[in-house]
Parts: C-alpha cells; sequence; structure tokens
C-alpha cells in the first residue's frame, strides 16, 4: 500500500497542534493591529512614530545603548526564536521530524519554499538591473499572520494541512536564523562570541543533567543575548540555540518535558507581546501612490513581492509533488493537489522574518529599506488574496472534514477517528 501524504497524526500529536495554532491565531491577529497601527501612524504622524523607533535607552557602557526598534528586533525576536527552537527540537525528539519518512517532506517544501523565492528575486534583479542584497527577504513564512488569515477567511483546514504548515514553518524559521547567522553577520568579535558559546556549553551540560533551575537559566539567557550582541552575529541566533539544546525528552517522574513545560509558559508571551511590539515598530511605511507604483517596477521591490507570491507558491508545491513522484507516495483521501497549492500559497505572508531580514539586507541604504517594508507587506496581502481564493472554493468540504474530525459519539474525549484507525493513515 503506498504511504499517505498528510495523514492523519495521533490525537496527542492533533491536541498538541491544535492548542499550538490557538496561541499564533490569537498573536496572529494582534500583529496585524500591530501593523495596521503601524501604517497609520506612519502615514498620519510620521515625526512622533520616527522620534519613539529611534528613542534610545540601555547601558552604554555594555554597548547596548539601543534605539527602540533595535530592541525589539534584536531582543524581543529573540524570545520568538527561543520558541521556534523549542518547538523545532520537539518535532525532532517526539514529533513528525523524529521520523526520516516523515521528516522528509516538510524540509524539501521548506527548502524548495527558500530556493524559490530567491531564484525569483535574483531573475528580477539580474534581468532589471536591481541589487542582490535583498535575495534572502522573501524567503520566510509568517506562521501567525497566516493562521490569521485563515480565520479571517473562516478557512477549516483539516487538521493534517494545519499540522504540516506549523512543521513547515518551524524549519523555515531554523533556515531563516540560518542565512541571518551566515549571510548577516560582519566584523566577528571572537571573545564574546566564545563567552556566548561557553554559557551554551554549561547550558546544555545542565539539560542533560536534569537540572531545573529557571533562576539560573534566565541569567544565563540575558548575558548569553548580550555577549553574542556584541560579538557582531546577530542576537537573536542565541535563542535558537537554546531552544535547540533543552531536552524535549521525559525523564522518569516529570508529567512535561523542559521543553514543552518552557514553551507552554513563553508562546503567549512571544504571540501576544513579543512579535506584535516588532511589528509596530517595523512595519511603519509611508504609503502613496508612487511607494506603490515603485512595487511593481523597482527590481528591487517587484523581486521580494514576486519572491512571496509566486517563488513561495511554487517552491512549496513543486517540492512536495516532486517528494509524492519520486517516493510514490499518494494524497491522503479527500484532499487534492489543489488544497496543496492552496497552502503552498498562504506560505507566501511572509512578515515578521521578512521584516527583520531586509532591515539586515539594507541598514545603510534607506531609500531600498523602505521599498522593501512596502514589497513585503503588498507580497503578503496579494499571497493572502490568492490563498482566500484557492482556499475558499473548498470551505465546504473543509467544514465536513472538520465535522468528522471533531465528531465524538462515544462521548470518551476523543474522536472517533483517532479510534477507528491507525495513526498516520487514513481510510
Amino acid at each position: 500500500m503506498p504511504r499517505r501524504l498528510f495523514a492523519r497524526s495521533t490525537w496527542p500529536e492533533a491536541q498538541y497542534v491544535a492548542s499550538v495554532l490557538r496561541s499564533e491565531t490569537t498573536g496572529g491577529f494582534l500583529m496585524l493591529l500591530a501593523a495596521a497601527t503601524a501604517i497609520v501612524w506612519a502615514n498620519v504622524g510620521t515625526e512622533s512614530y520616527e522620534a519613539l523607533r529611534t528613542t534610545t535607552f540601555g547601558p552604554a557602557s555594555l554597548h547596548l545603548d539601543l534605539d527602540l526598534a533595535t530592541w525589539a528586533a534584536d531582543g524581543l525576536l529573540a524570545i520568538f526564536f527561543l520558541v521556534a527552537g523549542l518547538e523545532l527540537k520537539r518535532e525532532m525528539v517526539v514529533g513528525s521530524l523524529r521520523r526520516p519518512a516523515e521528516a522528509a517532506l516538510p524540509i524539501i517544501a521548506a527548502v524548495c519554499g527558500m530556493a524559490g523565492p530567491i531564484l525569483v528575486y535574483v531573475v528580477v534583479n539580474g534581468v532589471g538591473g536591481g541589487t542582490m542584497a535583498g535575495w534572502a527577504v522573501p524567503t520566510a513564512t509568517d506562521i501567525a499572520f497566516a493562521l490569521a488569515v485563515l480565520a479571517v477567511i473562516g478557512s477549516q483546514l483539516p487538521s493534517a494541512l494545519r499540522a504540516f504548515l506549523l512543521t513547515l514553518a518551524v524549519v523555515d524559521d531554523l533556515l531563516a536564523i540560518l542565512l541571518i547567522a551566515i549571510f548577516f553577520t560582519t566584523d566577528v568579535r571572537i571573545w564574546p562570541l566564545v563567552g556566548a558559546a561557553a554559557i551554551l556549553v554549561a547550558y546544555d551540560l545542565m539539560q542533560r543533567r536534569g537540572i531545573s533551575a529557571w533562576w539560573l537559566y534566565v541569567p544565563m539567557g540575558v548575558v548569553a543575548w548580550a555577549l553574542m550582541h556584541e560579538s557582531g552575529v546577530h542576537a537573536t541566533v542565541v535563542g535558537v540555540a537554546f531552544g535547540l539544546l533543552t531536552r524535549a525528552h521525559r525523564e522518569k517522574g516529570e508529567q512535561q518535558a523542559p521543553a514543552e513545560r518552557i514553551e507552554h509558559r513563553v508562546r503567549p508571551f512571544s504571540a501576544v507581546l513579543c512579535v506584535p511590539v516588532f511589528a509596530l515598530f517595523a512595519a511603519g511605511v509611508t504609503i502613496s501612490s508612487d511607494s506603490l507604483r515603485d512595487v511593481f517596477t523597482q527590481p528591487v521591490a517587484l523581486g521580494v513581492a514576486l519572491g512571496l507570491v509566486v517563488g513561495k507558491a511554487v517552491g512549496i508545491f513543486g517540492g512536495t509533488y516532486l517528494t509524492a513522484r519520486f517516493t510514490r507516495a499518494e494524497l491522503s483521501n479527500d484532499l487534492t493537489w489543489g488544497d496543496v497549492f492552496g497552502l503552498a500559497t498562504i506560505a507566501g505572508i511572509g512578515f515578521t522574518v521578512s521584516l527583520l531580514i531586509g532591515e539586515l539586507a539594507f541598514r545603510d541604504d534607506a531609500h531600498n529599506a523602505e521599498l522593501v517594508k512596502t514589497a513585503v507587506l503588498v507580497g503578503s496581502l496579494l499571497a493572502a488574496l490568492l490563498a482566500t481564493i484557492v482556499l475558499g472554493r473548498r470551505n465546504v468540504i473543509y467544514k465536513r472534514l472538520a465535522a468528522e474530525e471533531a465528531r465524538d459519539d462515544d462521548h470518551d474525549g476523543i474522536p472517533d477517528v483517532y479510534q477507528a484507525e491507525e495513526p498516520g493513515t487514513r481510510p
């Protein structure tokens, strides 16, 4: 019997995914509100908005006298990436990435979903005579924004597709932080980097020995972040590193592994505060007829927008389709390749990390930095619109599948479909 793609997971895994998606959806709405506030504020009260963004505070003796926008990008997003690292560690130890056969699909899709936008950007700027500096901007997927869009359009994607989107975004976040660490690091200072690495090694040893001491781990994280910032490597790398080093398997007598426990406590803070505050400081861009025209006429902006809308969709869909062809796998019952394409289009919503990479890529080029912000916003909105059209036509079927997955005739708290079939299969 051929292996099924997007097969239904086990009930515990479905519960975990549902919990994560609820938190991310709430955060997505807050992020949209913050982004809208930033855009309106930047256009109505430009001077006050810029004055707030550039307000500086912090100890100058430690080189941490940073403006609020930098604190949001380097500080708050480190917490966002900590959650991403914890998610990835859990997926690798007890989730879908622990089995190579299941891990291959989201990894290949994520890699192709990055290669597609890069190729589109390079072609557009190569032909149009633009700069290659922004090649990495359209590579990221914003899971919170995507889930908020799904909620707005009322799409009830089957649980298997939602789980795949979540895993895809987790892998995508890891690849994004690797791009930031490798390609957007300049003037590395060795000794602060060694100090940060030493703290990470100590944390790893403490995790292996089962030491639970949040009062010690929090100062270690703060000091490691400060050292990484001083080293010249983007400080958000520390967040992912701590997440990946956190133990994700349960020891005897534990109800939750440390990774699961920390993620449960930190995720709401990341979703409802860190990401929306970053959006407030990063999304403020002056919108005019000229700036909107530039998105479709200037190669840098056009490359970013098309990378998100076309490159992401074609890359993820193409990677998934080729994986199915070469492994002779088949889609689960009730799903079509149109559903997969709809999922790929919504992955083109790249907001948080795309804005961050845009700031890093054009930190010394204010004109292109503003162009890229506008392009990310326009590209994400176009991707959301395309996803609405593609997924909207299947809403009736999705609602039927959702009702089937929620049905519990024996009232034992576990939907019947998770008891009537083996995990990972469909009738």
